[in-house]
């Protein structure tokens, strides 16, 4: 079978618990218990309802007993984590990397931005548990030494937590949130030093300009509503991961 294949039906599986994890962490949740239900009817779903996108696309996005609309993130999060993990295979190559290293980490990173959206919280159990894997992960890493994800993971950690203690010291207001700190400390970590200054670049352009885009629009739904940062710390990531190695090359000749 295809490799590519593969990688889509893993991606939509992986994507379908990943909607568990968006849905019950913030709340303290068990991941494995109980099973599947309804939000609005709590009636259980049944194995063949919960068959990724598939069962979405036959019951036309409602809940079978109660007929209520299913919500567009749980088919969002599984295509979007299958194009991932597609798109990583063919950039980084059917290695043990890739399969080992990248997928989980980039599975992790997917339900932090859904989270963060939602809640506009980053749980320690996503940053810190991610730090820790990207970082025992790099000793058998072929893209990236120990010691360059400890190095990225530091600095990652402490320009952001330099940042947040300056600011406070100057204004007296809270600066970066911590899941914002641990999460660049994260990405540091997995990507390794070169990319912490333009995941904070990207980020911060992204930033600007939906948060320029909303203050523009001039609803008042939006103004006054925080913008979570940690998707746009996550976009910029992922623009490192597929795109950085060949800026870096244009940039720094070897």
């Amino acid at each position: 079978m295809n490799l590519f294949l593969l990688a889509a039906m893993l991606g939509l599986v992986v994507g379908s618990f990943l909607n568990v994890v968006i849905h019950r962490l913030p709340s303290g949740g068990s991941l494995i218990r109980p099973g599947s239900s309804c939000p609005s009817c709590k009636s259980s779903i049944r194995w063949w309802d919960n068959i990724p996108l598939i069962s979405f696309l036959c019951l036309l996005g409602k809940c079978r007993s109660c007929k209520t609309a299913i919500s567009p993130r749980y088919p969002l999060v599984e295509v979007l984590t299958a194009l991932v993990f597609c798109a990583s295979l063919a950039v980084k190559g059917p290695v043990l990397d890739t399969f080992l290293r990248d997928w989980p980490i980039l599975a992790i990173l997917i339900a932090v931005c859904f989270i963060d959206l939602s809640h506009r919280i980053i749980p320690d159990s996503l940053s810190l548990g991610g730090w820790g894997y990207a970082f025992v992960t790099s000793f058998f890493s072929s893209h990236i030494e120990w010691q360059d994800a400890l190095a990225g993971g530091l600095l990652g950690f402490f320009i952001f937590f330099g940042f947040s203690w300056l600011y406070f010291r100057m204004s007296g207001k809270e600066g970066l949130g911590g899941g914002d700190v641990k999460l660049l400390g994260f990405l540091g970590a997995f990507l390794g030093i070169s990319s912490v200054l333009m995941i904070i670049l990207v980020s911060s352009v992204a930033g600007s300009l939906i948060g320029g885009g909303l203050a523009l629009a001039k609803k008042s739904e939006v103004m006054g509503y925080a913008i979570p940062y940690g998707p746009f710390l996550v976009l910029g990531a992922l623009v490192y991961y597929f795109f950085g190695g060949v800026w870096l090359q244009n940039i720094v000749p070897m």
